[in-house]
């Protein structure tokens, strides 16, 4: 060893090393080059002159470093660390290509250059406060769940439109998921870190997620890409493990027709590059089920499909509890001998993957729609049909009105600015200091590239009839219709209501509030009282104050940079009683799922007010749409208030017990 490092054999002197003092200390001390080799200064990582080798604990892997100021053990269960994931590149066609590594300095050069791609000018900040506690990252509850959901959405929605601005043409990687769910590992903005068997706290059966990384995030499933979720038992010999969650996702051949029964494929054994398949091997996962087997404790079971809206990405659905009733092994498409496990759903629990099964008939005509009155309330108005559905009583639909897919103005309404048309000869892209609609939005488009509304601005300013941008172009969502598939539904306490067939993304547009614009005269004559009229909607109101942006100070900017507060130019009132769109049909809730952004965009050379709704958070499919009615403003004390006042019926846990 002495011969090897090349240091003075007196150093291997044991009674000198027993002097040694702490290492706390220790100053710096060099060999006189008379006595020894010449210093030489290394990196930690290296390289290391001959002789010379690496110390530790430079000798391991390097960027697992724990997070300062968490509990230990919140992270022991994670088998790896989420930001050793990289994500695989993505053709047009949604399918995944598996690269041959190559070795070189080509290789070396190639791969460098991709990692400059999508690099921020940004450092998220040491001493970032997460709001959540030691003890609220090891149990949740269903506040904390949504805030950790919401808060990663917003941050990945930010990451997103910076990508996109950064290379709209590259068809390089898309990070972003990955980037905020590293940045909220790294600063504590998580929940459930502690595995365990069974129930999540704060997660419900039903919930959606459209991220695998958000599986982790609340701790419903640790396993970024593997589809069964081990857990060591307390009290067994080493390396004894159950499955606590598997997730179906269609990337075996699994058996997913019955609703209350899962036949799962066991992993292992898929052909991929030039490794071709092979027989699947009782290890890991697949013992982990086959001993939860024996065991009969509760595996948690997510079940993924394909979104619809977004043909190459997949959405999933937490459908319950689940058991391993029995195993074998048989053959595969492939000729290789695979695992089979048989998971029965414990009865009672609320339905989930059952309702979207049922959706799917009544998609593909292969079953009718209980309580169907009319197939297309819109009568071909809109370019997705709105089903008419009464479960509860004979009523046979709502009173007369005439639908209008828009807002109406009033012919004595004047422009409210001056009309200016992008020259845009494709689509408004990010980061084109020469569209004019992009300096109007403050040097940012409103939406990323799948249309998915990022932040809740004062103002948001579409293209509009005189741009020259094509009709596709991402800067025109509000305007092009709902890519929903509604029904109006009668509720059983609160008279007609709106919901949606498909699960819906956060930052989705729902719909416009279409109907006529009045003032407060004409409002006073169409209800009685201009704050009477539920059918009318007021943007002067007082609304309940929510944050829905991303943390500023995650991306390295200042938090003044995200208001979320509306600039609209003057007060509006829009009434659907007589005329109106699906929006007339959205109940009030103090807890809404959806909430209204003031945008502005020019037809018929006049630039006009619409308001437009955009989902809160991930909306499961069935889910009643509500938004906040909001509070009048008045002059009257608060105790002369009750006029106009209507019990609430929400059920929220912050309901105020009315609404106007």
């Amino acid at each position: 060893m002495e011969e090897e490092t090349g240091i003075d054999n007196d150093l291997g002197d044991k009674s000198r090393v027993l002097d040694v003092k702490p290492l706390r200390f220790l100053v710096p001390q060099f060999f006189d080059a008379s006595n020894g080799p010449p210093f030489f200064c290394a990196p930690p990582n290296g390289p290391f002159p001959s002789g010379f080798s690496p110390f530790p604990p430079f000798t391991g892997p390097q960027g697992s470093q724990s997070t300062p100021g968490l509990k230990q053990h919140e992270f022991c269960s994670t088998a790896v660390p989420i930001r050793s994931f990289r994500a695989e590149p993505v053709e047009s066609n949604g399918q995944h290509v598996h690269k041959q590594k190559t070795s070189g300095l080509s290789s070396i050069k190639k791969k460098a250059k991709k990692r400059k791609v999508f690099e921020f000018a940004f450092t998220a900040p040491t001493d970032f406060n997460p709001g959540i506690s030691l003890s609220e990252r090891d149990d949740g509850n269903r506040e904390l769940v949504e805030n950790v959901l919401s808060r990663f959405d917003a941050l990945r929605r930010k990451l997103s439109q910076m990508e996109d601005a950064s290379e709209p043409h590259s068809g390089v990687i898309k990070r972003s998921v990955l980037k905020a769910s590293n940045i909220m590992m790294s600063k504590g903005v998580r929940t459930n870190a502690i595995k365990r068997i069974g129930v999540v706290p704060g997660v419900e059966i039903g919930d959606i997620f459209f991220f695998r990384l958000e599986l982790c995030l609340v701790g419903l499933h640790a396993q970024s890409m593997a589809g069964i979720d081990p857990m060591p038992m307390k009290g067994d010999l080493e390396g004894e493990r159950v499955a606590v969650s598997i997730v179906s996702a269609g990337g075996y051949d699994d058996d997913v027709e019955d609703p209350d029964v899962l036949v799962y494929t066991g992993h292992g054994g898929n052909a991929s590059g030039d490794k071709e398949a092979s027989d699947q091997k009782l290890v890991r996962g697949n013992l982990a089920l086959e001993r939860s087997l024996h065991r009969a404790n509760e595996v948690r079971v997510i079940r993924g499909f394909q979104d619809s809206s977004h043909q190459a990405s997949k959405v999933y659905v937490y459908d319950g509890i689940y058991k391993v009733q029995e195993s074998w092994i048989e053959k595969g498409k492939s000729g290789c001998n695979i695992f089979k496990y048989k998971l029965l759903r414990i009865p009672g629990q609320k339905g989930a993957f059952a309702t979207w099964k049922m959706i799917q008939k009544w998609k593909e005509g292969l079953s009718s729609r209980d309580g169907l009155i009319l197939p297309d309330l819109t009568s071909g108005a809109e370019s997705i049909p709105v089903s008419l559905v009464n479960e509860v009583d004979d009523e046979k639909g709502p009173a007369h009105f005439t639908y209008l897919s828009t807002i109406k103005y009033p012919k004595s309404c004047k422009l409210l600015q001056p009309s200016f048309g992008c020259n845009c000869c494709d689509v408004c892209q990010a980061g084109n200091s020469n569209c004019t609609c992009f300096k109007k939005n403050g040097g940012d488009l409103p939406y990323t590239a799948y249309g998915i509304l990022v932040c809740r601005k004062p103002m948001i300013y579409e293209c509009g009839s005189s741009c020259l941008c094509l009709r596709n172009c991402k800067n025109r969502v509000a305007q092009t219709g709902f890519k929903v598939h509604f029904e109006v539904f009668k509720t059983r306490d609160r008279g007609w209501g709106l919901r949606a067939w498909d699960p819906i993304r956060a930052g989705t547009f729902i719909c416009e509030y279409a109907g006529e614009v009045i003032d407060n005269v004409d409002a006073k004559q169409d209800g009685g009282n201009d704050e009477s009229n539920e059918y009318a909607f007021h943007t002067s109101r007082v609304y309940e104050s929510f944050k829905w942006n991303y943390e500023a100070e995650l991306v390295g900017e200042d938090s003044s940079a995200t208001s979320e507060d509306y600039d609209i130019p003057s007060p509006l009132i829009i009434s659907s009683k007589n005329s109106g769109n699906i929006a007339r049909f959205m109940n009030h809730s103090c807890s809404p799922n959806v909430f209204w952004q003031p945008i502005m965009y020019e037809h018929n050379n006049e630039v006009l007010l619409h308001i437009a709704f955009f989902a809160k958070r991930h909306i499961p499919p069935m889910t009643e749409l509500t938004f906040d009615y909001g509070i009048p403003r008045s002059d009257e004390k608060e105790s002369n208030v009750e006029y106009g006042k209507n019990k609430c019926l929400c059920g929220s846990a912050k309901c105020r017990g009315y609404f106007h």
